[in-house]
Parts: C-alpha cells; sequence; structure tokens
C-alpha cells in the first residue's frame, strides 16, 4: 500500500478529466480512484488573465459536478491547464493550421504553463495554482509539420505535450515543474490533498 492511499483510506477519490496524462500522474501518486468526466462549456469571462482563467475553469467543472454524488468522504479533483505567451492564451488548436499557427508563435519564446486544481467534497472545496515557465528553442516549420502530423496535439493547451517529441528535441529551459505543464502538478496535489484529508477528519 502506498503512503498516500494509507491516509486516504475510506475515502473515495474521483478524477473529474478525460485527461490521459492525468490518469497517468494521478495513478503514479499510488491511490486508487474512478473517472468520472463531466463535459462542460470551458467558456470563461474575457476580463480574466493568466491564472484567474484556469482557477476559474477548475471551479466551474468542480461544481458542475453533482453534489448528490459526493460525501464527506469524497475527493473530486478537476483541473484545466492554460498556456500563456504574454497575455496572449494559447487554447487547444481547432485544426492543423492553427497548431502550426501557435507552435511558429510559442517558437523561440519563453512562455508560462498554469495548471489550476479544485478539490471538493460535500463539505467544502480548496483551489490551488501551480505555474511553470517554458523555453522553446526556435523551432523549423519542418520539425512543427513533422510533430504535429504524427502527434496531432489537438487535445492539448498551446498545441504540444512536453512528454512527446516536441518536448526532447524543442524545449530548452524550464523553470518550475515538468508534471504541471503536462496537467497536472503532482508534488503539490500530494500535499494539498493531505491537508484537505486532514481537516475533514
Amino acid at each position: 500500500m502506498s503512503f498516500l492511499k494509507e491516509q486516504l483510506n475510506g475515502f473515495k477519490i474521483i478524477l473529474g478529466s478525460g485527461s490521459p496524462r492525468r490518469k497517468e500522474l494521478l495513478e503514479e501518486l499510488g491511490v486508487d480512484f474512478t473517472i468520472d468526466n463531466l463535459s462542460v462549456d470551458e467558456s470563461y469571462p474575457s476580463g480574466l488573465k493568466g491564472s484567474d482563467i484556469a482557477l476559474f475553469l477548475a471551479d466551474l467543472k468542480a461544481m458542475a459536478y453533482p453534489s448528490g454524488r459526493l460525501t464527506d468522504k469524497t475527493i473530486l479533483i478537476t483541473a484545466d491547464t492554460i498556456v500563456c505567451l504574454n497575455d496572449d492564451v494559447m487554447g487547444k488548436p481547432d485544426d492543423q493550421a492553427h497548431a502550426i499557427e501557435i507552435l511558429r508563435s510559442l517558437s523561440g519564446k519563453t512562455h508560462s504553463v498554469v495548471t489550476a486544481v479544485c478539490l471538493r467534497n460535500n463539505l467544502k472545496k480548496r483551489l490551488f495554482y501551480n505555474e511553470t515557465k517554458v523555453t522553446f528553442k526556435v523551432l523549423s516549420d519542418e520539425e512543427i509539420n513533422y510533430y504535429i502530423e504524427r502527434y496531432k496535439p489537438f487535445d492539448k493547451a498551446g498545441a504540444y505535450g512536453i512528454q512527446e517529441w516536441i518536448g526532447f528535441i524543442g524545449i530548452e529551459k524550464i523553470e518550475g515543474s515538468y508534471f504541471n505543464v503536462m496537467g497536472l502538478p503532482v508534488h503539490q496535489l500530494y500535499d494539498e490533498i493531505q491537508q484537505f484529508v486532514s481537516q475533514v477528519d
């Protein structure tokens, strides 16, 4: 039995995300969980910027979950990851042309990746976020096209996955959590879950 799993004895963990990366990262924490991903309109107020967008969306996903499915021994985990270049949010690409445009804009520059997480049960919720700075080398059009054609990153904010080919050949520097860029700041989530549980008990 894992260290965290012992502390979660009696708790039901629900991952409210369909992301295979988040599923993989949560599994690595050594906890048992189920996946129950609700479809949510991910629109947000136009005045929000940076981390406030990610926090708003993680909260939105958590609050969309029916309260009747939660107990005081449930922990629902929802998350949202955004990629920001200056004040511009690079969302998931609409198509191949959009993905090319996004990666060209990130090429040779440093951008921020913010992942916000919400923990919720029927008594309370806890919101937090983590930010990582990622620097790409100058990417050639051939490299961008090769990556998009083979990996089809249309479900990824910023049109790339750090754990894929583009991350291996294109990223020069990371300041902060690698796993945060994948979609879940697991080091912070580990601490936050323990605090959440201690306050429930």
